[in-house]
């Protein structure tokens, strides 16, 4: 059966766990609706050398292209479209990742603040009791971050941090990407291909 996710990229580093979980997500035939912002952009170009311009027609071109996607399970939406499918709570999906998720949205769910689509879908998912997984990239942490992912754990939501373990003696950096974007995937109830269990010593 295919599930419906949804996929946010705010500004934040983690460019690579993100394209990483939107393949997984595609590639286990599921449809993804993708909303990033103008920073999260930004760092994606910087980090991956994807250059999405803004424009849904088009973004979704360049990833389907790039990634060999399956264009007919992504469906890119313009960040200020906060009349599209999935800001509304009819609109039933089997949940959302922010990947990464920088601490200013971070701040904006922990508040109740919508200030474009990603927080809009987010906030349905918090109200809706559907899976949300926030994967902030912030070194060190503030107070005032430790108390917003407070906020989110309680108000139901997972907090999975962008921090790659090293038992499985990672060689490239695809190999720590993996970790995390199999860990997202399987809290969205994806069977990752890439998960590697720790089987004892």
């Amino acid at each position: 059966m295919i599930k419906k996710y949804i996929l946010g990229i705010s500004g934040g580093s983690g460019g690579l766990y993100s394209i990483s979980v939107l393949r997984g997500i595609i590639g286990a035939g599921h449809k993804c609706y993708l909303v990033t912002s103008k920073p999260g952009r930004r760092i994606l170009s910087l980090e991956t050398d994807t250059k999405l311009s803004g424009s849904a027609d088009k973004d979704k071109k360049i990833l389907v292209d790039k990634y060999g996607l399956d264009e007919n399970l992504l469906e890119v939406i313009d960040e200020n479209d906060v009349g599209a499918s999935i800001a509304s709570g009819s609109f039933r999906t089997s949940g959302m990742a922010i990947v990464p998720c920088s601490t200013g949205s971070l701040g904006s769910l922990a508040n109740g603040i919508s200030r474009g689509l990603i927080e809009r879908a987010a906030d349905v998912c918090i109200k809706e009791r559907r899976k949300l997984i926030i994967v902030p990239r912030e070194t060190p942490y503030s107070l005032i971050h430790l108390e917003n992912m407070t906020k989110l754990t309680r108000a139901g939501a997972i907090i999975l941090p962008a921090s790659p373990g090293f038992y499985n003696l990672p060689e490239k950096i695809e190999d720590l990407v993996d970790m995390i974007s199999s860990r997202v995937l399987e809290k969205l109830d994806i069977e990752p291909e890439n998960l590697k269990e720790w089987k004892g010593e």
